[in-house]
């Protein structure tokens, strides 16, 4: 493996062999996360990630790209299939390069965003102050109702009508329930502002139709695509026609240089393998083993945010169940035997966000390794010993033991 980089730097060689075996060995839960075809690390290691190619399609500034072109029409039309999208950019670098393109695209410096608090569920390219999006424009964030875990539709648009925002932020990063989008439509036309919908977390769900699609309801939809949807590393933008001329000339050359070429080649690949029936139903798992989690989280009696959930992750709030148990501190436990999460800001927090109150567990990854609800129980059953006993060394012991037996049971990149 990786003969030709250990001739070249055996140092990297061993990292990146120590990163396969990484993967292979320890199940990956972080929802933000999943394993691609070896198809698509093929496409992305290919020979286009030596090809500058700044412009578009049929209107490069260099020489030498018909093949780029090629791939990136290619990537465009499977977007359109997969979506049902007028107009498709894909040489966003990443989800918040995407979201930068249409801010840069719509705003001007010191316009108001209204958007997701980060502790509730939002994103840090939504508003917050660390982020250029909180440095550049005026943001105020709405929650979502520390009972229910839901957000409040009509407190967002009394929100919307107090603050009178030039955009609305809708879809998030650890909010477990489906988005309505055509609410924050309503939110967003009754004070003439528009509508950016970040679906990065649930590309593949909106894909497959097991989340409703903001595609033709907002004006302009982000995304990541390599959650779950499995596709090139990178972002998209989805918009209707009357916007492409906005949004294009702010992806390139307002926001970024040349485009990852080999990653829109790992794009392309990805959202041919969406287009099949596979894909359908490896979506339909991917819910399915979120919500068989939550159950056993629940029957735990751990204190699952908004009780369940509709989409790939479980939002768990631990100050009820382990009040001296700090997110960071159980991650740090779970990582010990091979569960791979994160520790996550939970609505009301009372930590501080580099040590919150709560986990975040995905399933796309465990579902891409063939695992079913039972096995994403017995997953779920093994996190819960942990968070019950995270230092009692037997313990994390025998998770160990029986989180090597599941990645030998549901093994990944076996051909590698």
């Amino acid at each position: 493996m990786y003969d030709r980089v250990r001739e070249t730097d055996p140092a990297v060689a061993d990292a990146l062999a120590g990163e396969v075996d990484r993967q292979r060995e320890t199940l990956a839960m972080i929802a933000s996360e999943n394993h691609v075809s070896p198809a698509v690390l093929e496409a992305q290691g290919s020979a286009l990630t030596n090809k500058y190619a700044e412009g578009y399609p049929g209107e490069r500034y260099y020489a030498g790209c018909e093949y780029a072109d090629e791939v990136e029409r290619l990537a465009i039309d499977r977007a359109k299939q997969l979506w049902g999208a007028e107009h498709v950019n894909v040489q966003p670098h990443s989800g918040t390069q995407a979201n930068m393109g249409v801010y840069l695209a719509m705003l001007d410096p010191g316009d108001k965003i209204l958007s997701l608090d980060l502790n509730h569920g939002g994103h840090l390219s939504h508003g917050h102050p660390a982020n250029f999006t909180g440095q550049t424009y005026e943001v105020e964030q709405y929650e979502v109702n520390p009972e229910t875990g839901y957000i409040d539709y009509d407190d967002l648009r009394e929100h919307a009508e107090r603050f009178d925002p030039d955009i609305v932020v809708s879809g998030y990063s650890a909010y477990p329930r489906e988005v309505e989008f055509e609410r924050v439509q309503a939110a967003a036309d009754a004070v003439d502002a528009y509508h950016l919908a970040d679906i990065a977390h649930i590309t593949g769900l909106v894909a497959a139709g097991e989340h409703q699609s903001p595609v033709g309801v907002a004006d302009f939809v982000t995304g990541s695509t390599h959650k779950t949807i499995r596709a090139g590393r990178g972002g998209i933008i989805m918009t209707d026609e009357e916007y492409a001329s906005d949004i294009d000339p702010a992806v390139f050359p307002g926001g970024q240089g040349g485009p990852l070429m080999h990653n829109i080649a790992g794009k392309a690949v990805g959202f041919k393998e969406a287009l099949s029936d596979d894909f359908e139903a490896y979506a339909a798992q991917v819910v399915d083993n979120a919500k068989a989690m939550a159950e056993v989280f629940a029957d735990h009696g751990l204190k699952v945010v908004s009780g369940g959930t509709d989409t790939h992750l479980v939002l768990v709030d631990l100050r009820e169940s382990h009040p001296d148990l700090s997110g960071g501190t159980a991650e740090e436990a779970m990582e010990e035997t091979g569960l791979v999460l994160n520790a996550n800001t939970v609505p009301d927090e009372s930590r501080s966000p580099f040590d919150p109150s709560g986990i975040r567990v995905g399933t796309p990854a465990l579902t891409t390794r063939g695992m079913d609800e039972d096995a994403v129980s017995e997953v779920a059953h093994l996190i819960c010993d942990v968070l019950d006993d995270h230092d009692d060394t037997a313990t994390l012991d025998r998770v160990s033991e029986q989180v090597e037996a599941l990645c030998a049971d549901y093994p990944l990149y076996e051909d590698l």
